[in-house]
């Protein structure tokens, strides 16, 4: 099969001819119909991630169809669509599994990161972490759900019961959050790059009572904050525009350091936290509730050996929504691989 290799961190994704896979007891092989661009990508890419490995088939936003199943595998059929995401595999052993929170297992696994991931045709994926998805939809639009809108959904509820919503870097992640915080009659704050006008005016076409730069300040104190840009400086700033009793969320995988702070923003009772991973529970949840809002996602498509154009965009800040990998341009035949 062909397929986009990280050979290192720090280098380009090379175009490949691996091995076909096949299914092990308990695993799909999935044809990959598209598989969504994102942030996390650029984290493997640039070697910031400890649980990442190296050559790997980066993404984790994976929509496809089954084209075998493994031994003992009952719950889906050759054909159906399924959607494969970041949480790869988990013990089921440990303390934080058997208590319902597996996106906390010590050994998990990650798709795109510790196992091969969708830049590819075909994935192998434990069924027990994929989900069924919609026929009706566009592969490149469900995309995103599978990490963007499990993540975005995560965050939401971490947020608690906040009537004012702000939520820092307007992407992928955000512009879902955007649609869940609206259908819950929350009011959405964004906060951009400084200057950046096109991301406020998305953001304002979803619904944002407010956009500006992280650097602004809205008129009124905010319920909760989200953050989603992996900029440790933003913690800060949104514990200044929270009130007291709120919540800030980082949401992100990686994150720079977080500066010194004066202990006077935090009190008053407010809170940090992080959202990691996912939980099946997670997806079943999101994946039933989005298409009755219905969720609308935002993509900018780019042929799945035009990987590093679409992280390029990603990391400049370039792409309105998500950046979404589907297909392949003919071209010179990928260079062998027996990894």
């Amino acid at each position: 099969m062909q397929a986009m290799m990280l050979e290192a961190a720090g280098t380009p994704l090379s175009r490949r001819e691996l091995a076909d896979p096949r299914p092990g007891p308990g695993e799909l092989l999935v044809r990959v119909e598209a598989c969504g661009v994102c942030r996390t990508d650029l984290h493997v890419a640039d070697g910031e991630l400890p649980q990442a490995r190296y050559p790997i088939v980066p993404g984790h936003e994976i929509v496809g169809r089954v084209a075998d199943l493994g031994a003992g595998v009952d719950k889906f059929a050759t054909g159906d669509r399924v959607g494969v995401p970041w949480l790869a595999w988990t013990c089921g052993e440990c303390d934080y599994c058997r208590s319902g929170r597996e996106n906390l297992c010590d050994r998990a696994r990650f798709t795109g990161c510790s196992v091969n991931g969708g830049y590819a045709e075909y994935v192998v994926a434990d069924a027990r972490f994929c989900f069924p998805l919609p026929d009706a939809a566009r592969a490149s639009e469900l995309a995103p759900w599978l990490c963007a809108g499990l993540i975005g959904h995560g965050a939401l509820k971490a947020a608690g019961d906040a009537r004012s919503l702000g939520i820092f870097g307007f992407g992928a992640a955000a512009h879902i959050v955007a649609q869940l915080a609206r259908f819950q009659r929350q009011q959405v704050f964004a906060f951009t790059r400084p200057g950046d006008s096109v991301a406020q005016a998305f953001a304002r076409s979803l619904g944002a009572v407010w956009a500006g730069g992280s650097d602004e300040t809205p008129e009124q104190v905010l319920d909760a904050a989200i953050i989603f840009a992996p900029v440790g400086s933003l913690v800060p700033a949104a514990l200044r525009i929270v009130a007291k009793g709120g919540t800030v969320v980082c949401a992100g995988i990686h994150m720079s350091d977080i500066p010194r702070f004066p202990y006077e923003i935090l009190w008053g009772e407010r809170h940090i936290c992080s959202v990691a991973n996912l939980t099946r529970r997670d997806a079943t949840e999101f994946i039933t509730l989005a298409p009755t809002i219905p969720i609308r996602t935002n993509v900018v498509e780019f042929a799945m050996d035009q990987g590093n154009e679409a992280l390029s965009a990603l990391r400049t800040g370039a792409i309105s929504g998500a950046a979404v990998l589907t297909g392949w341009r003919s071209g010179p035949p990928p260079h062998r691989c027996s990894t």
